[in-house]
This record gives structure tokens, C-alpha cells and sequence, in this order.
């Protein structure tokens, strides 16, 4: 199974979890310890590790915040 990397543009991520739930291996949170410049807790991996690279996550963000990378 391909590993991945995600990352996120925490200042324009407005939380709205759609990127949570589309995760296959269920490693995508909302960051509660972090508010965001628009007042946001914006979403994070919670374990790369676990990551699949499926790409998941960045085709249902409706802000283009994340990017996924196959390692």
C-alpha cells in the first residue's frame, strides 16, 4: 500500500470536516488545540504514518486546503 504526506493551508481551512469524513483510515481531525486567522480549527493528520495517499480528503476539501504527495 502507497504511503502518503498531507499537508494543509490551515489559514483558509474553515473546518468543515467534509475532509474527516472522507478518510478511508480515519487519520484526518479538526485541530481543537489551534484557531485559525478566520477563527477556525482547522484540519490536521493525526498519524502520517497510517496515511494511504488515496487523495480522498483533498477531493472533497471545497477550498483546494490540502495537497496529498505519494512517498
Amino acid at each position: 500500500m502507497a504511503k502518503g504526506k498531507v499537508t494543509f493551508n490551515t489559514d483558509i481551512c474553515k473546518g468543515c470536516e467534509l475532509c474527516v469524513e472522507a478518510c478511508p483510515v480515519g487519520i484526518v481531525a479538526l485541530d481543537t488545540e489551534k484557531i485559525n486567522a478566520k477563527g477556525f480549527n482547522p484540519a490536521h493528520v493525526v498519524d502520517m504514518d497510517k496515511c494511504i495517499a488515496c487523495g480522498n480528503c483533498a477531493i472533497m476539501c471545497p477550498d483546494s486546503v490540502i495537497k496529498v504527495e505519494r512517498l
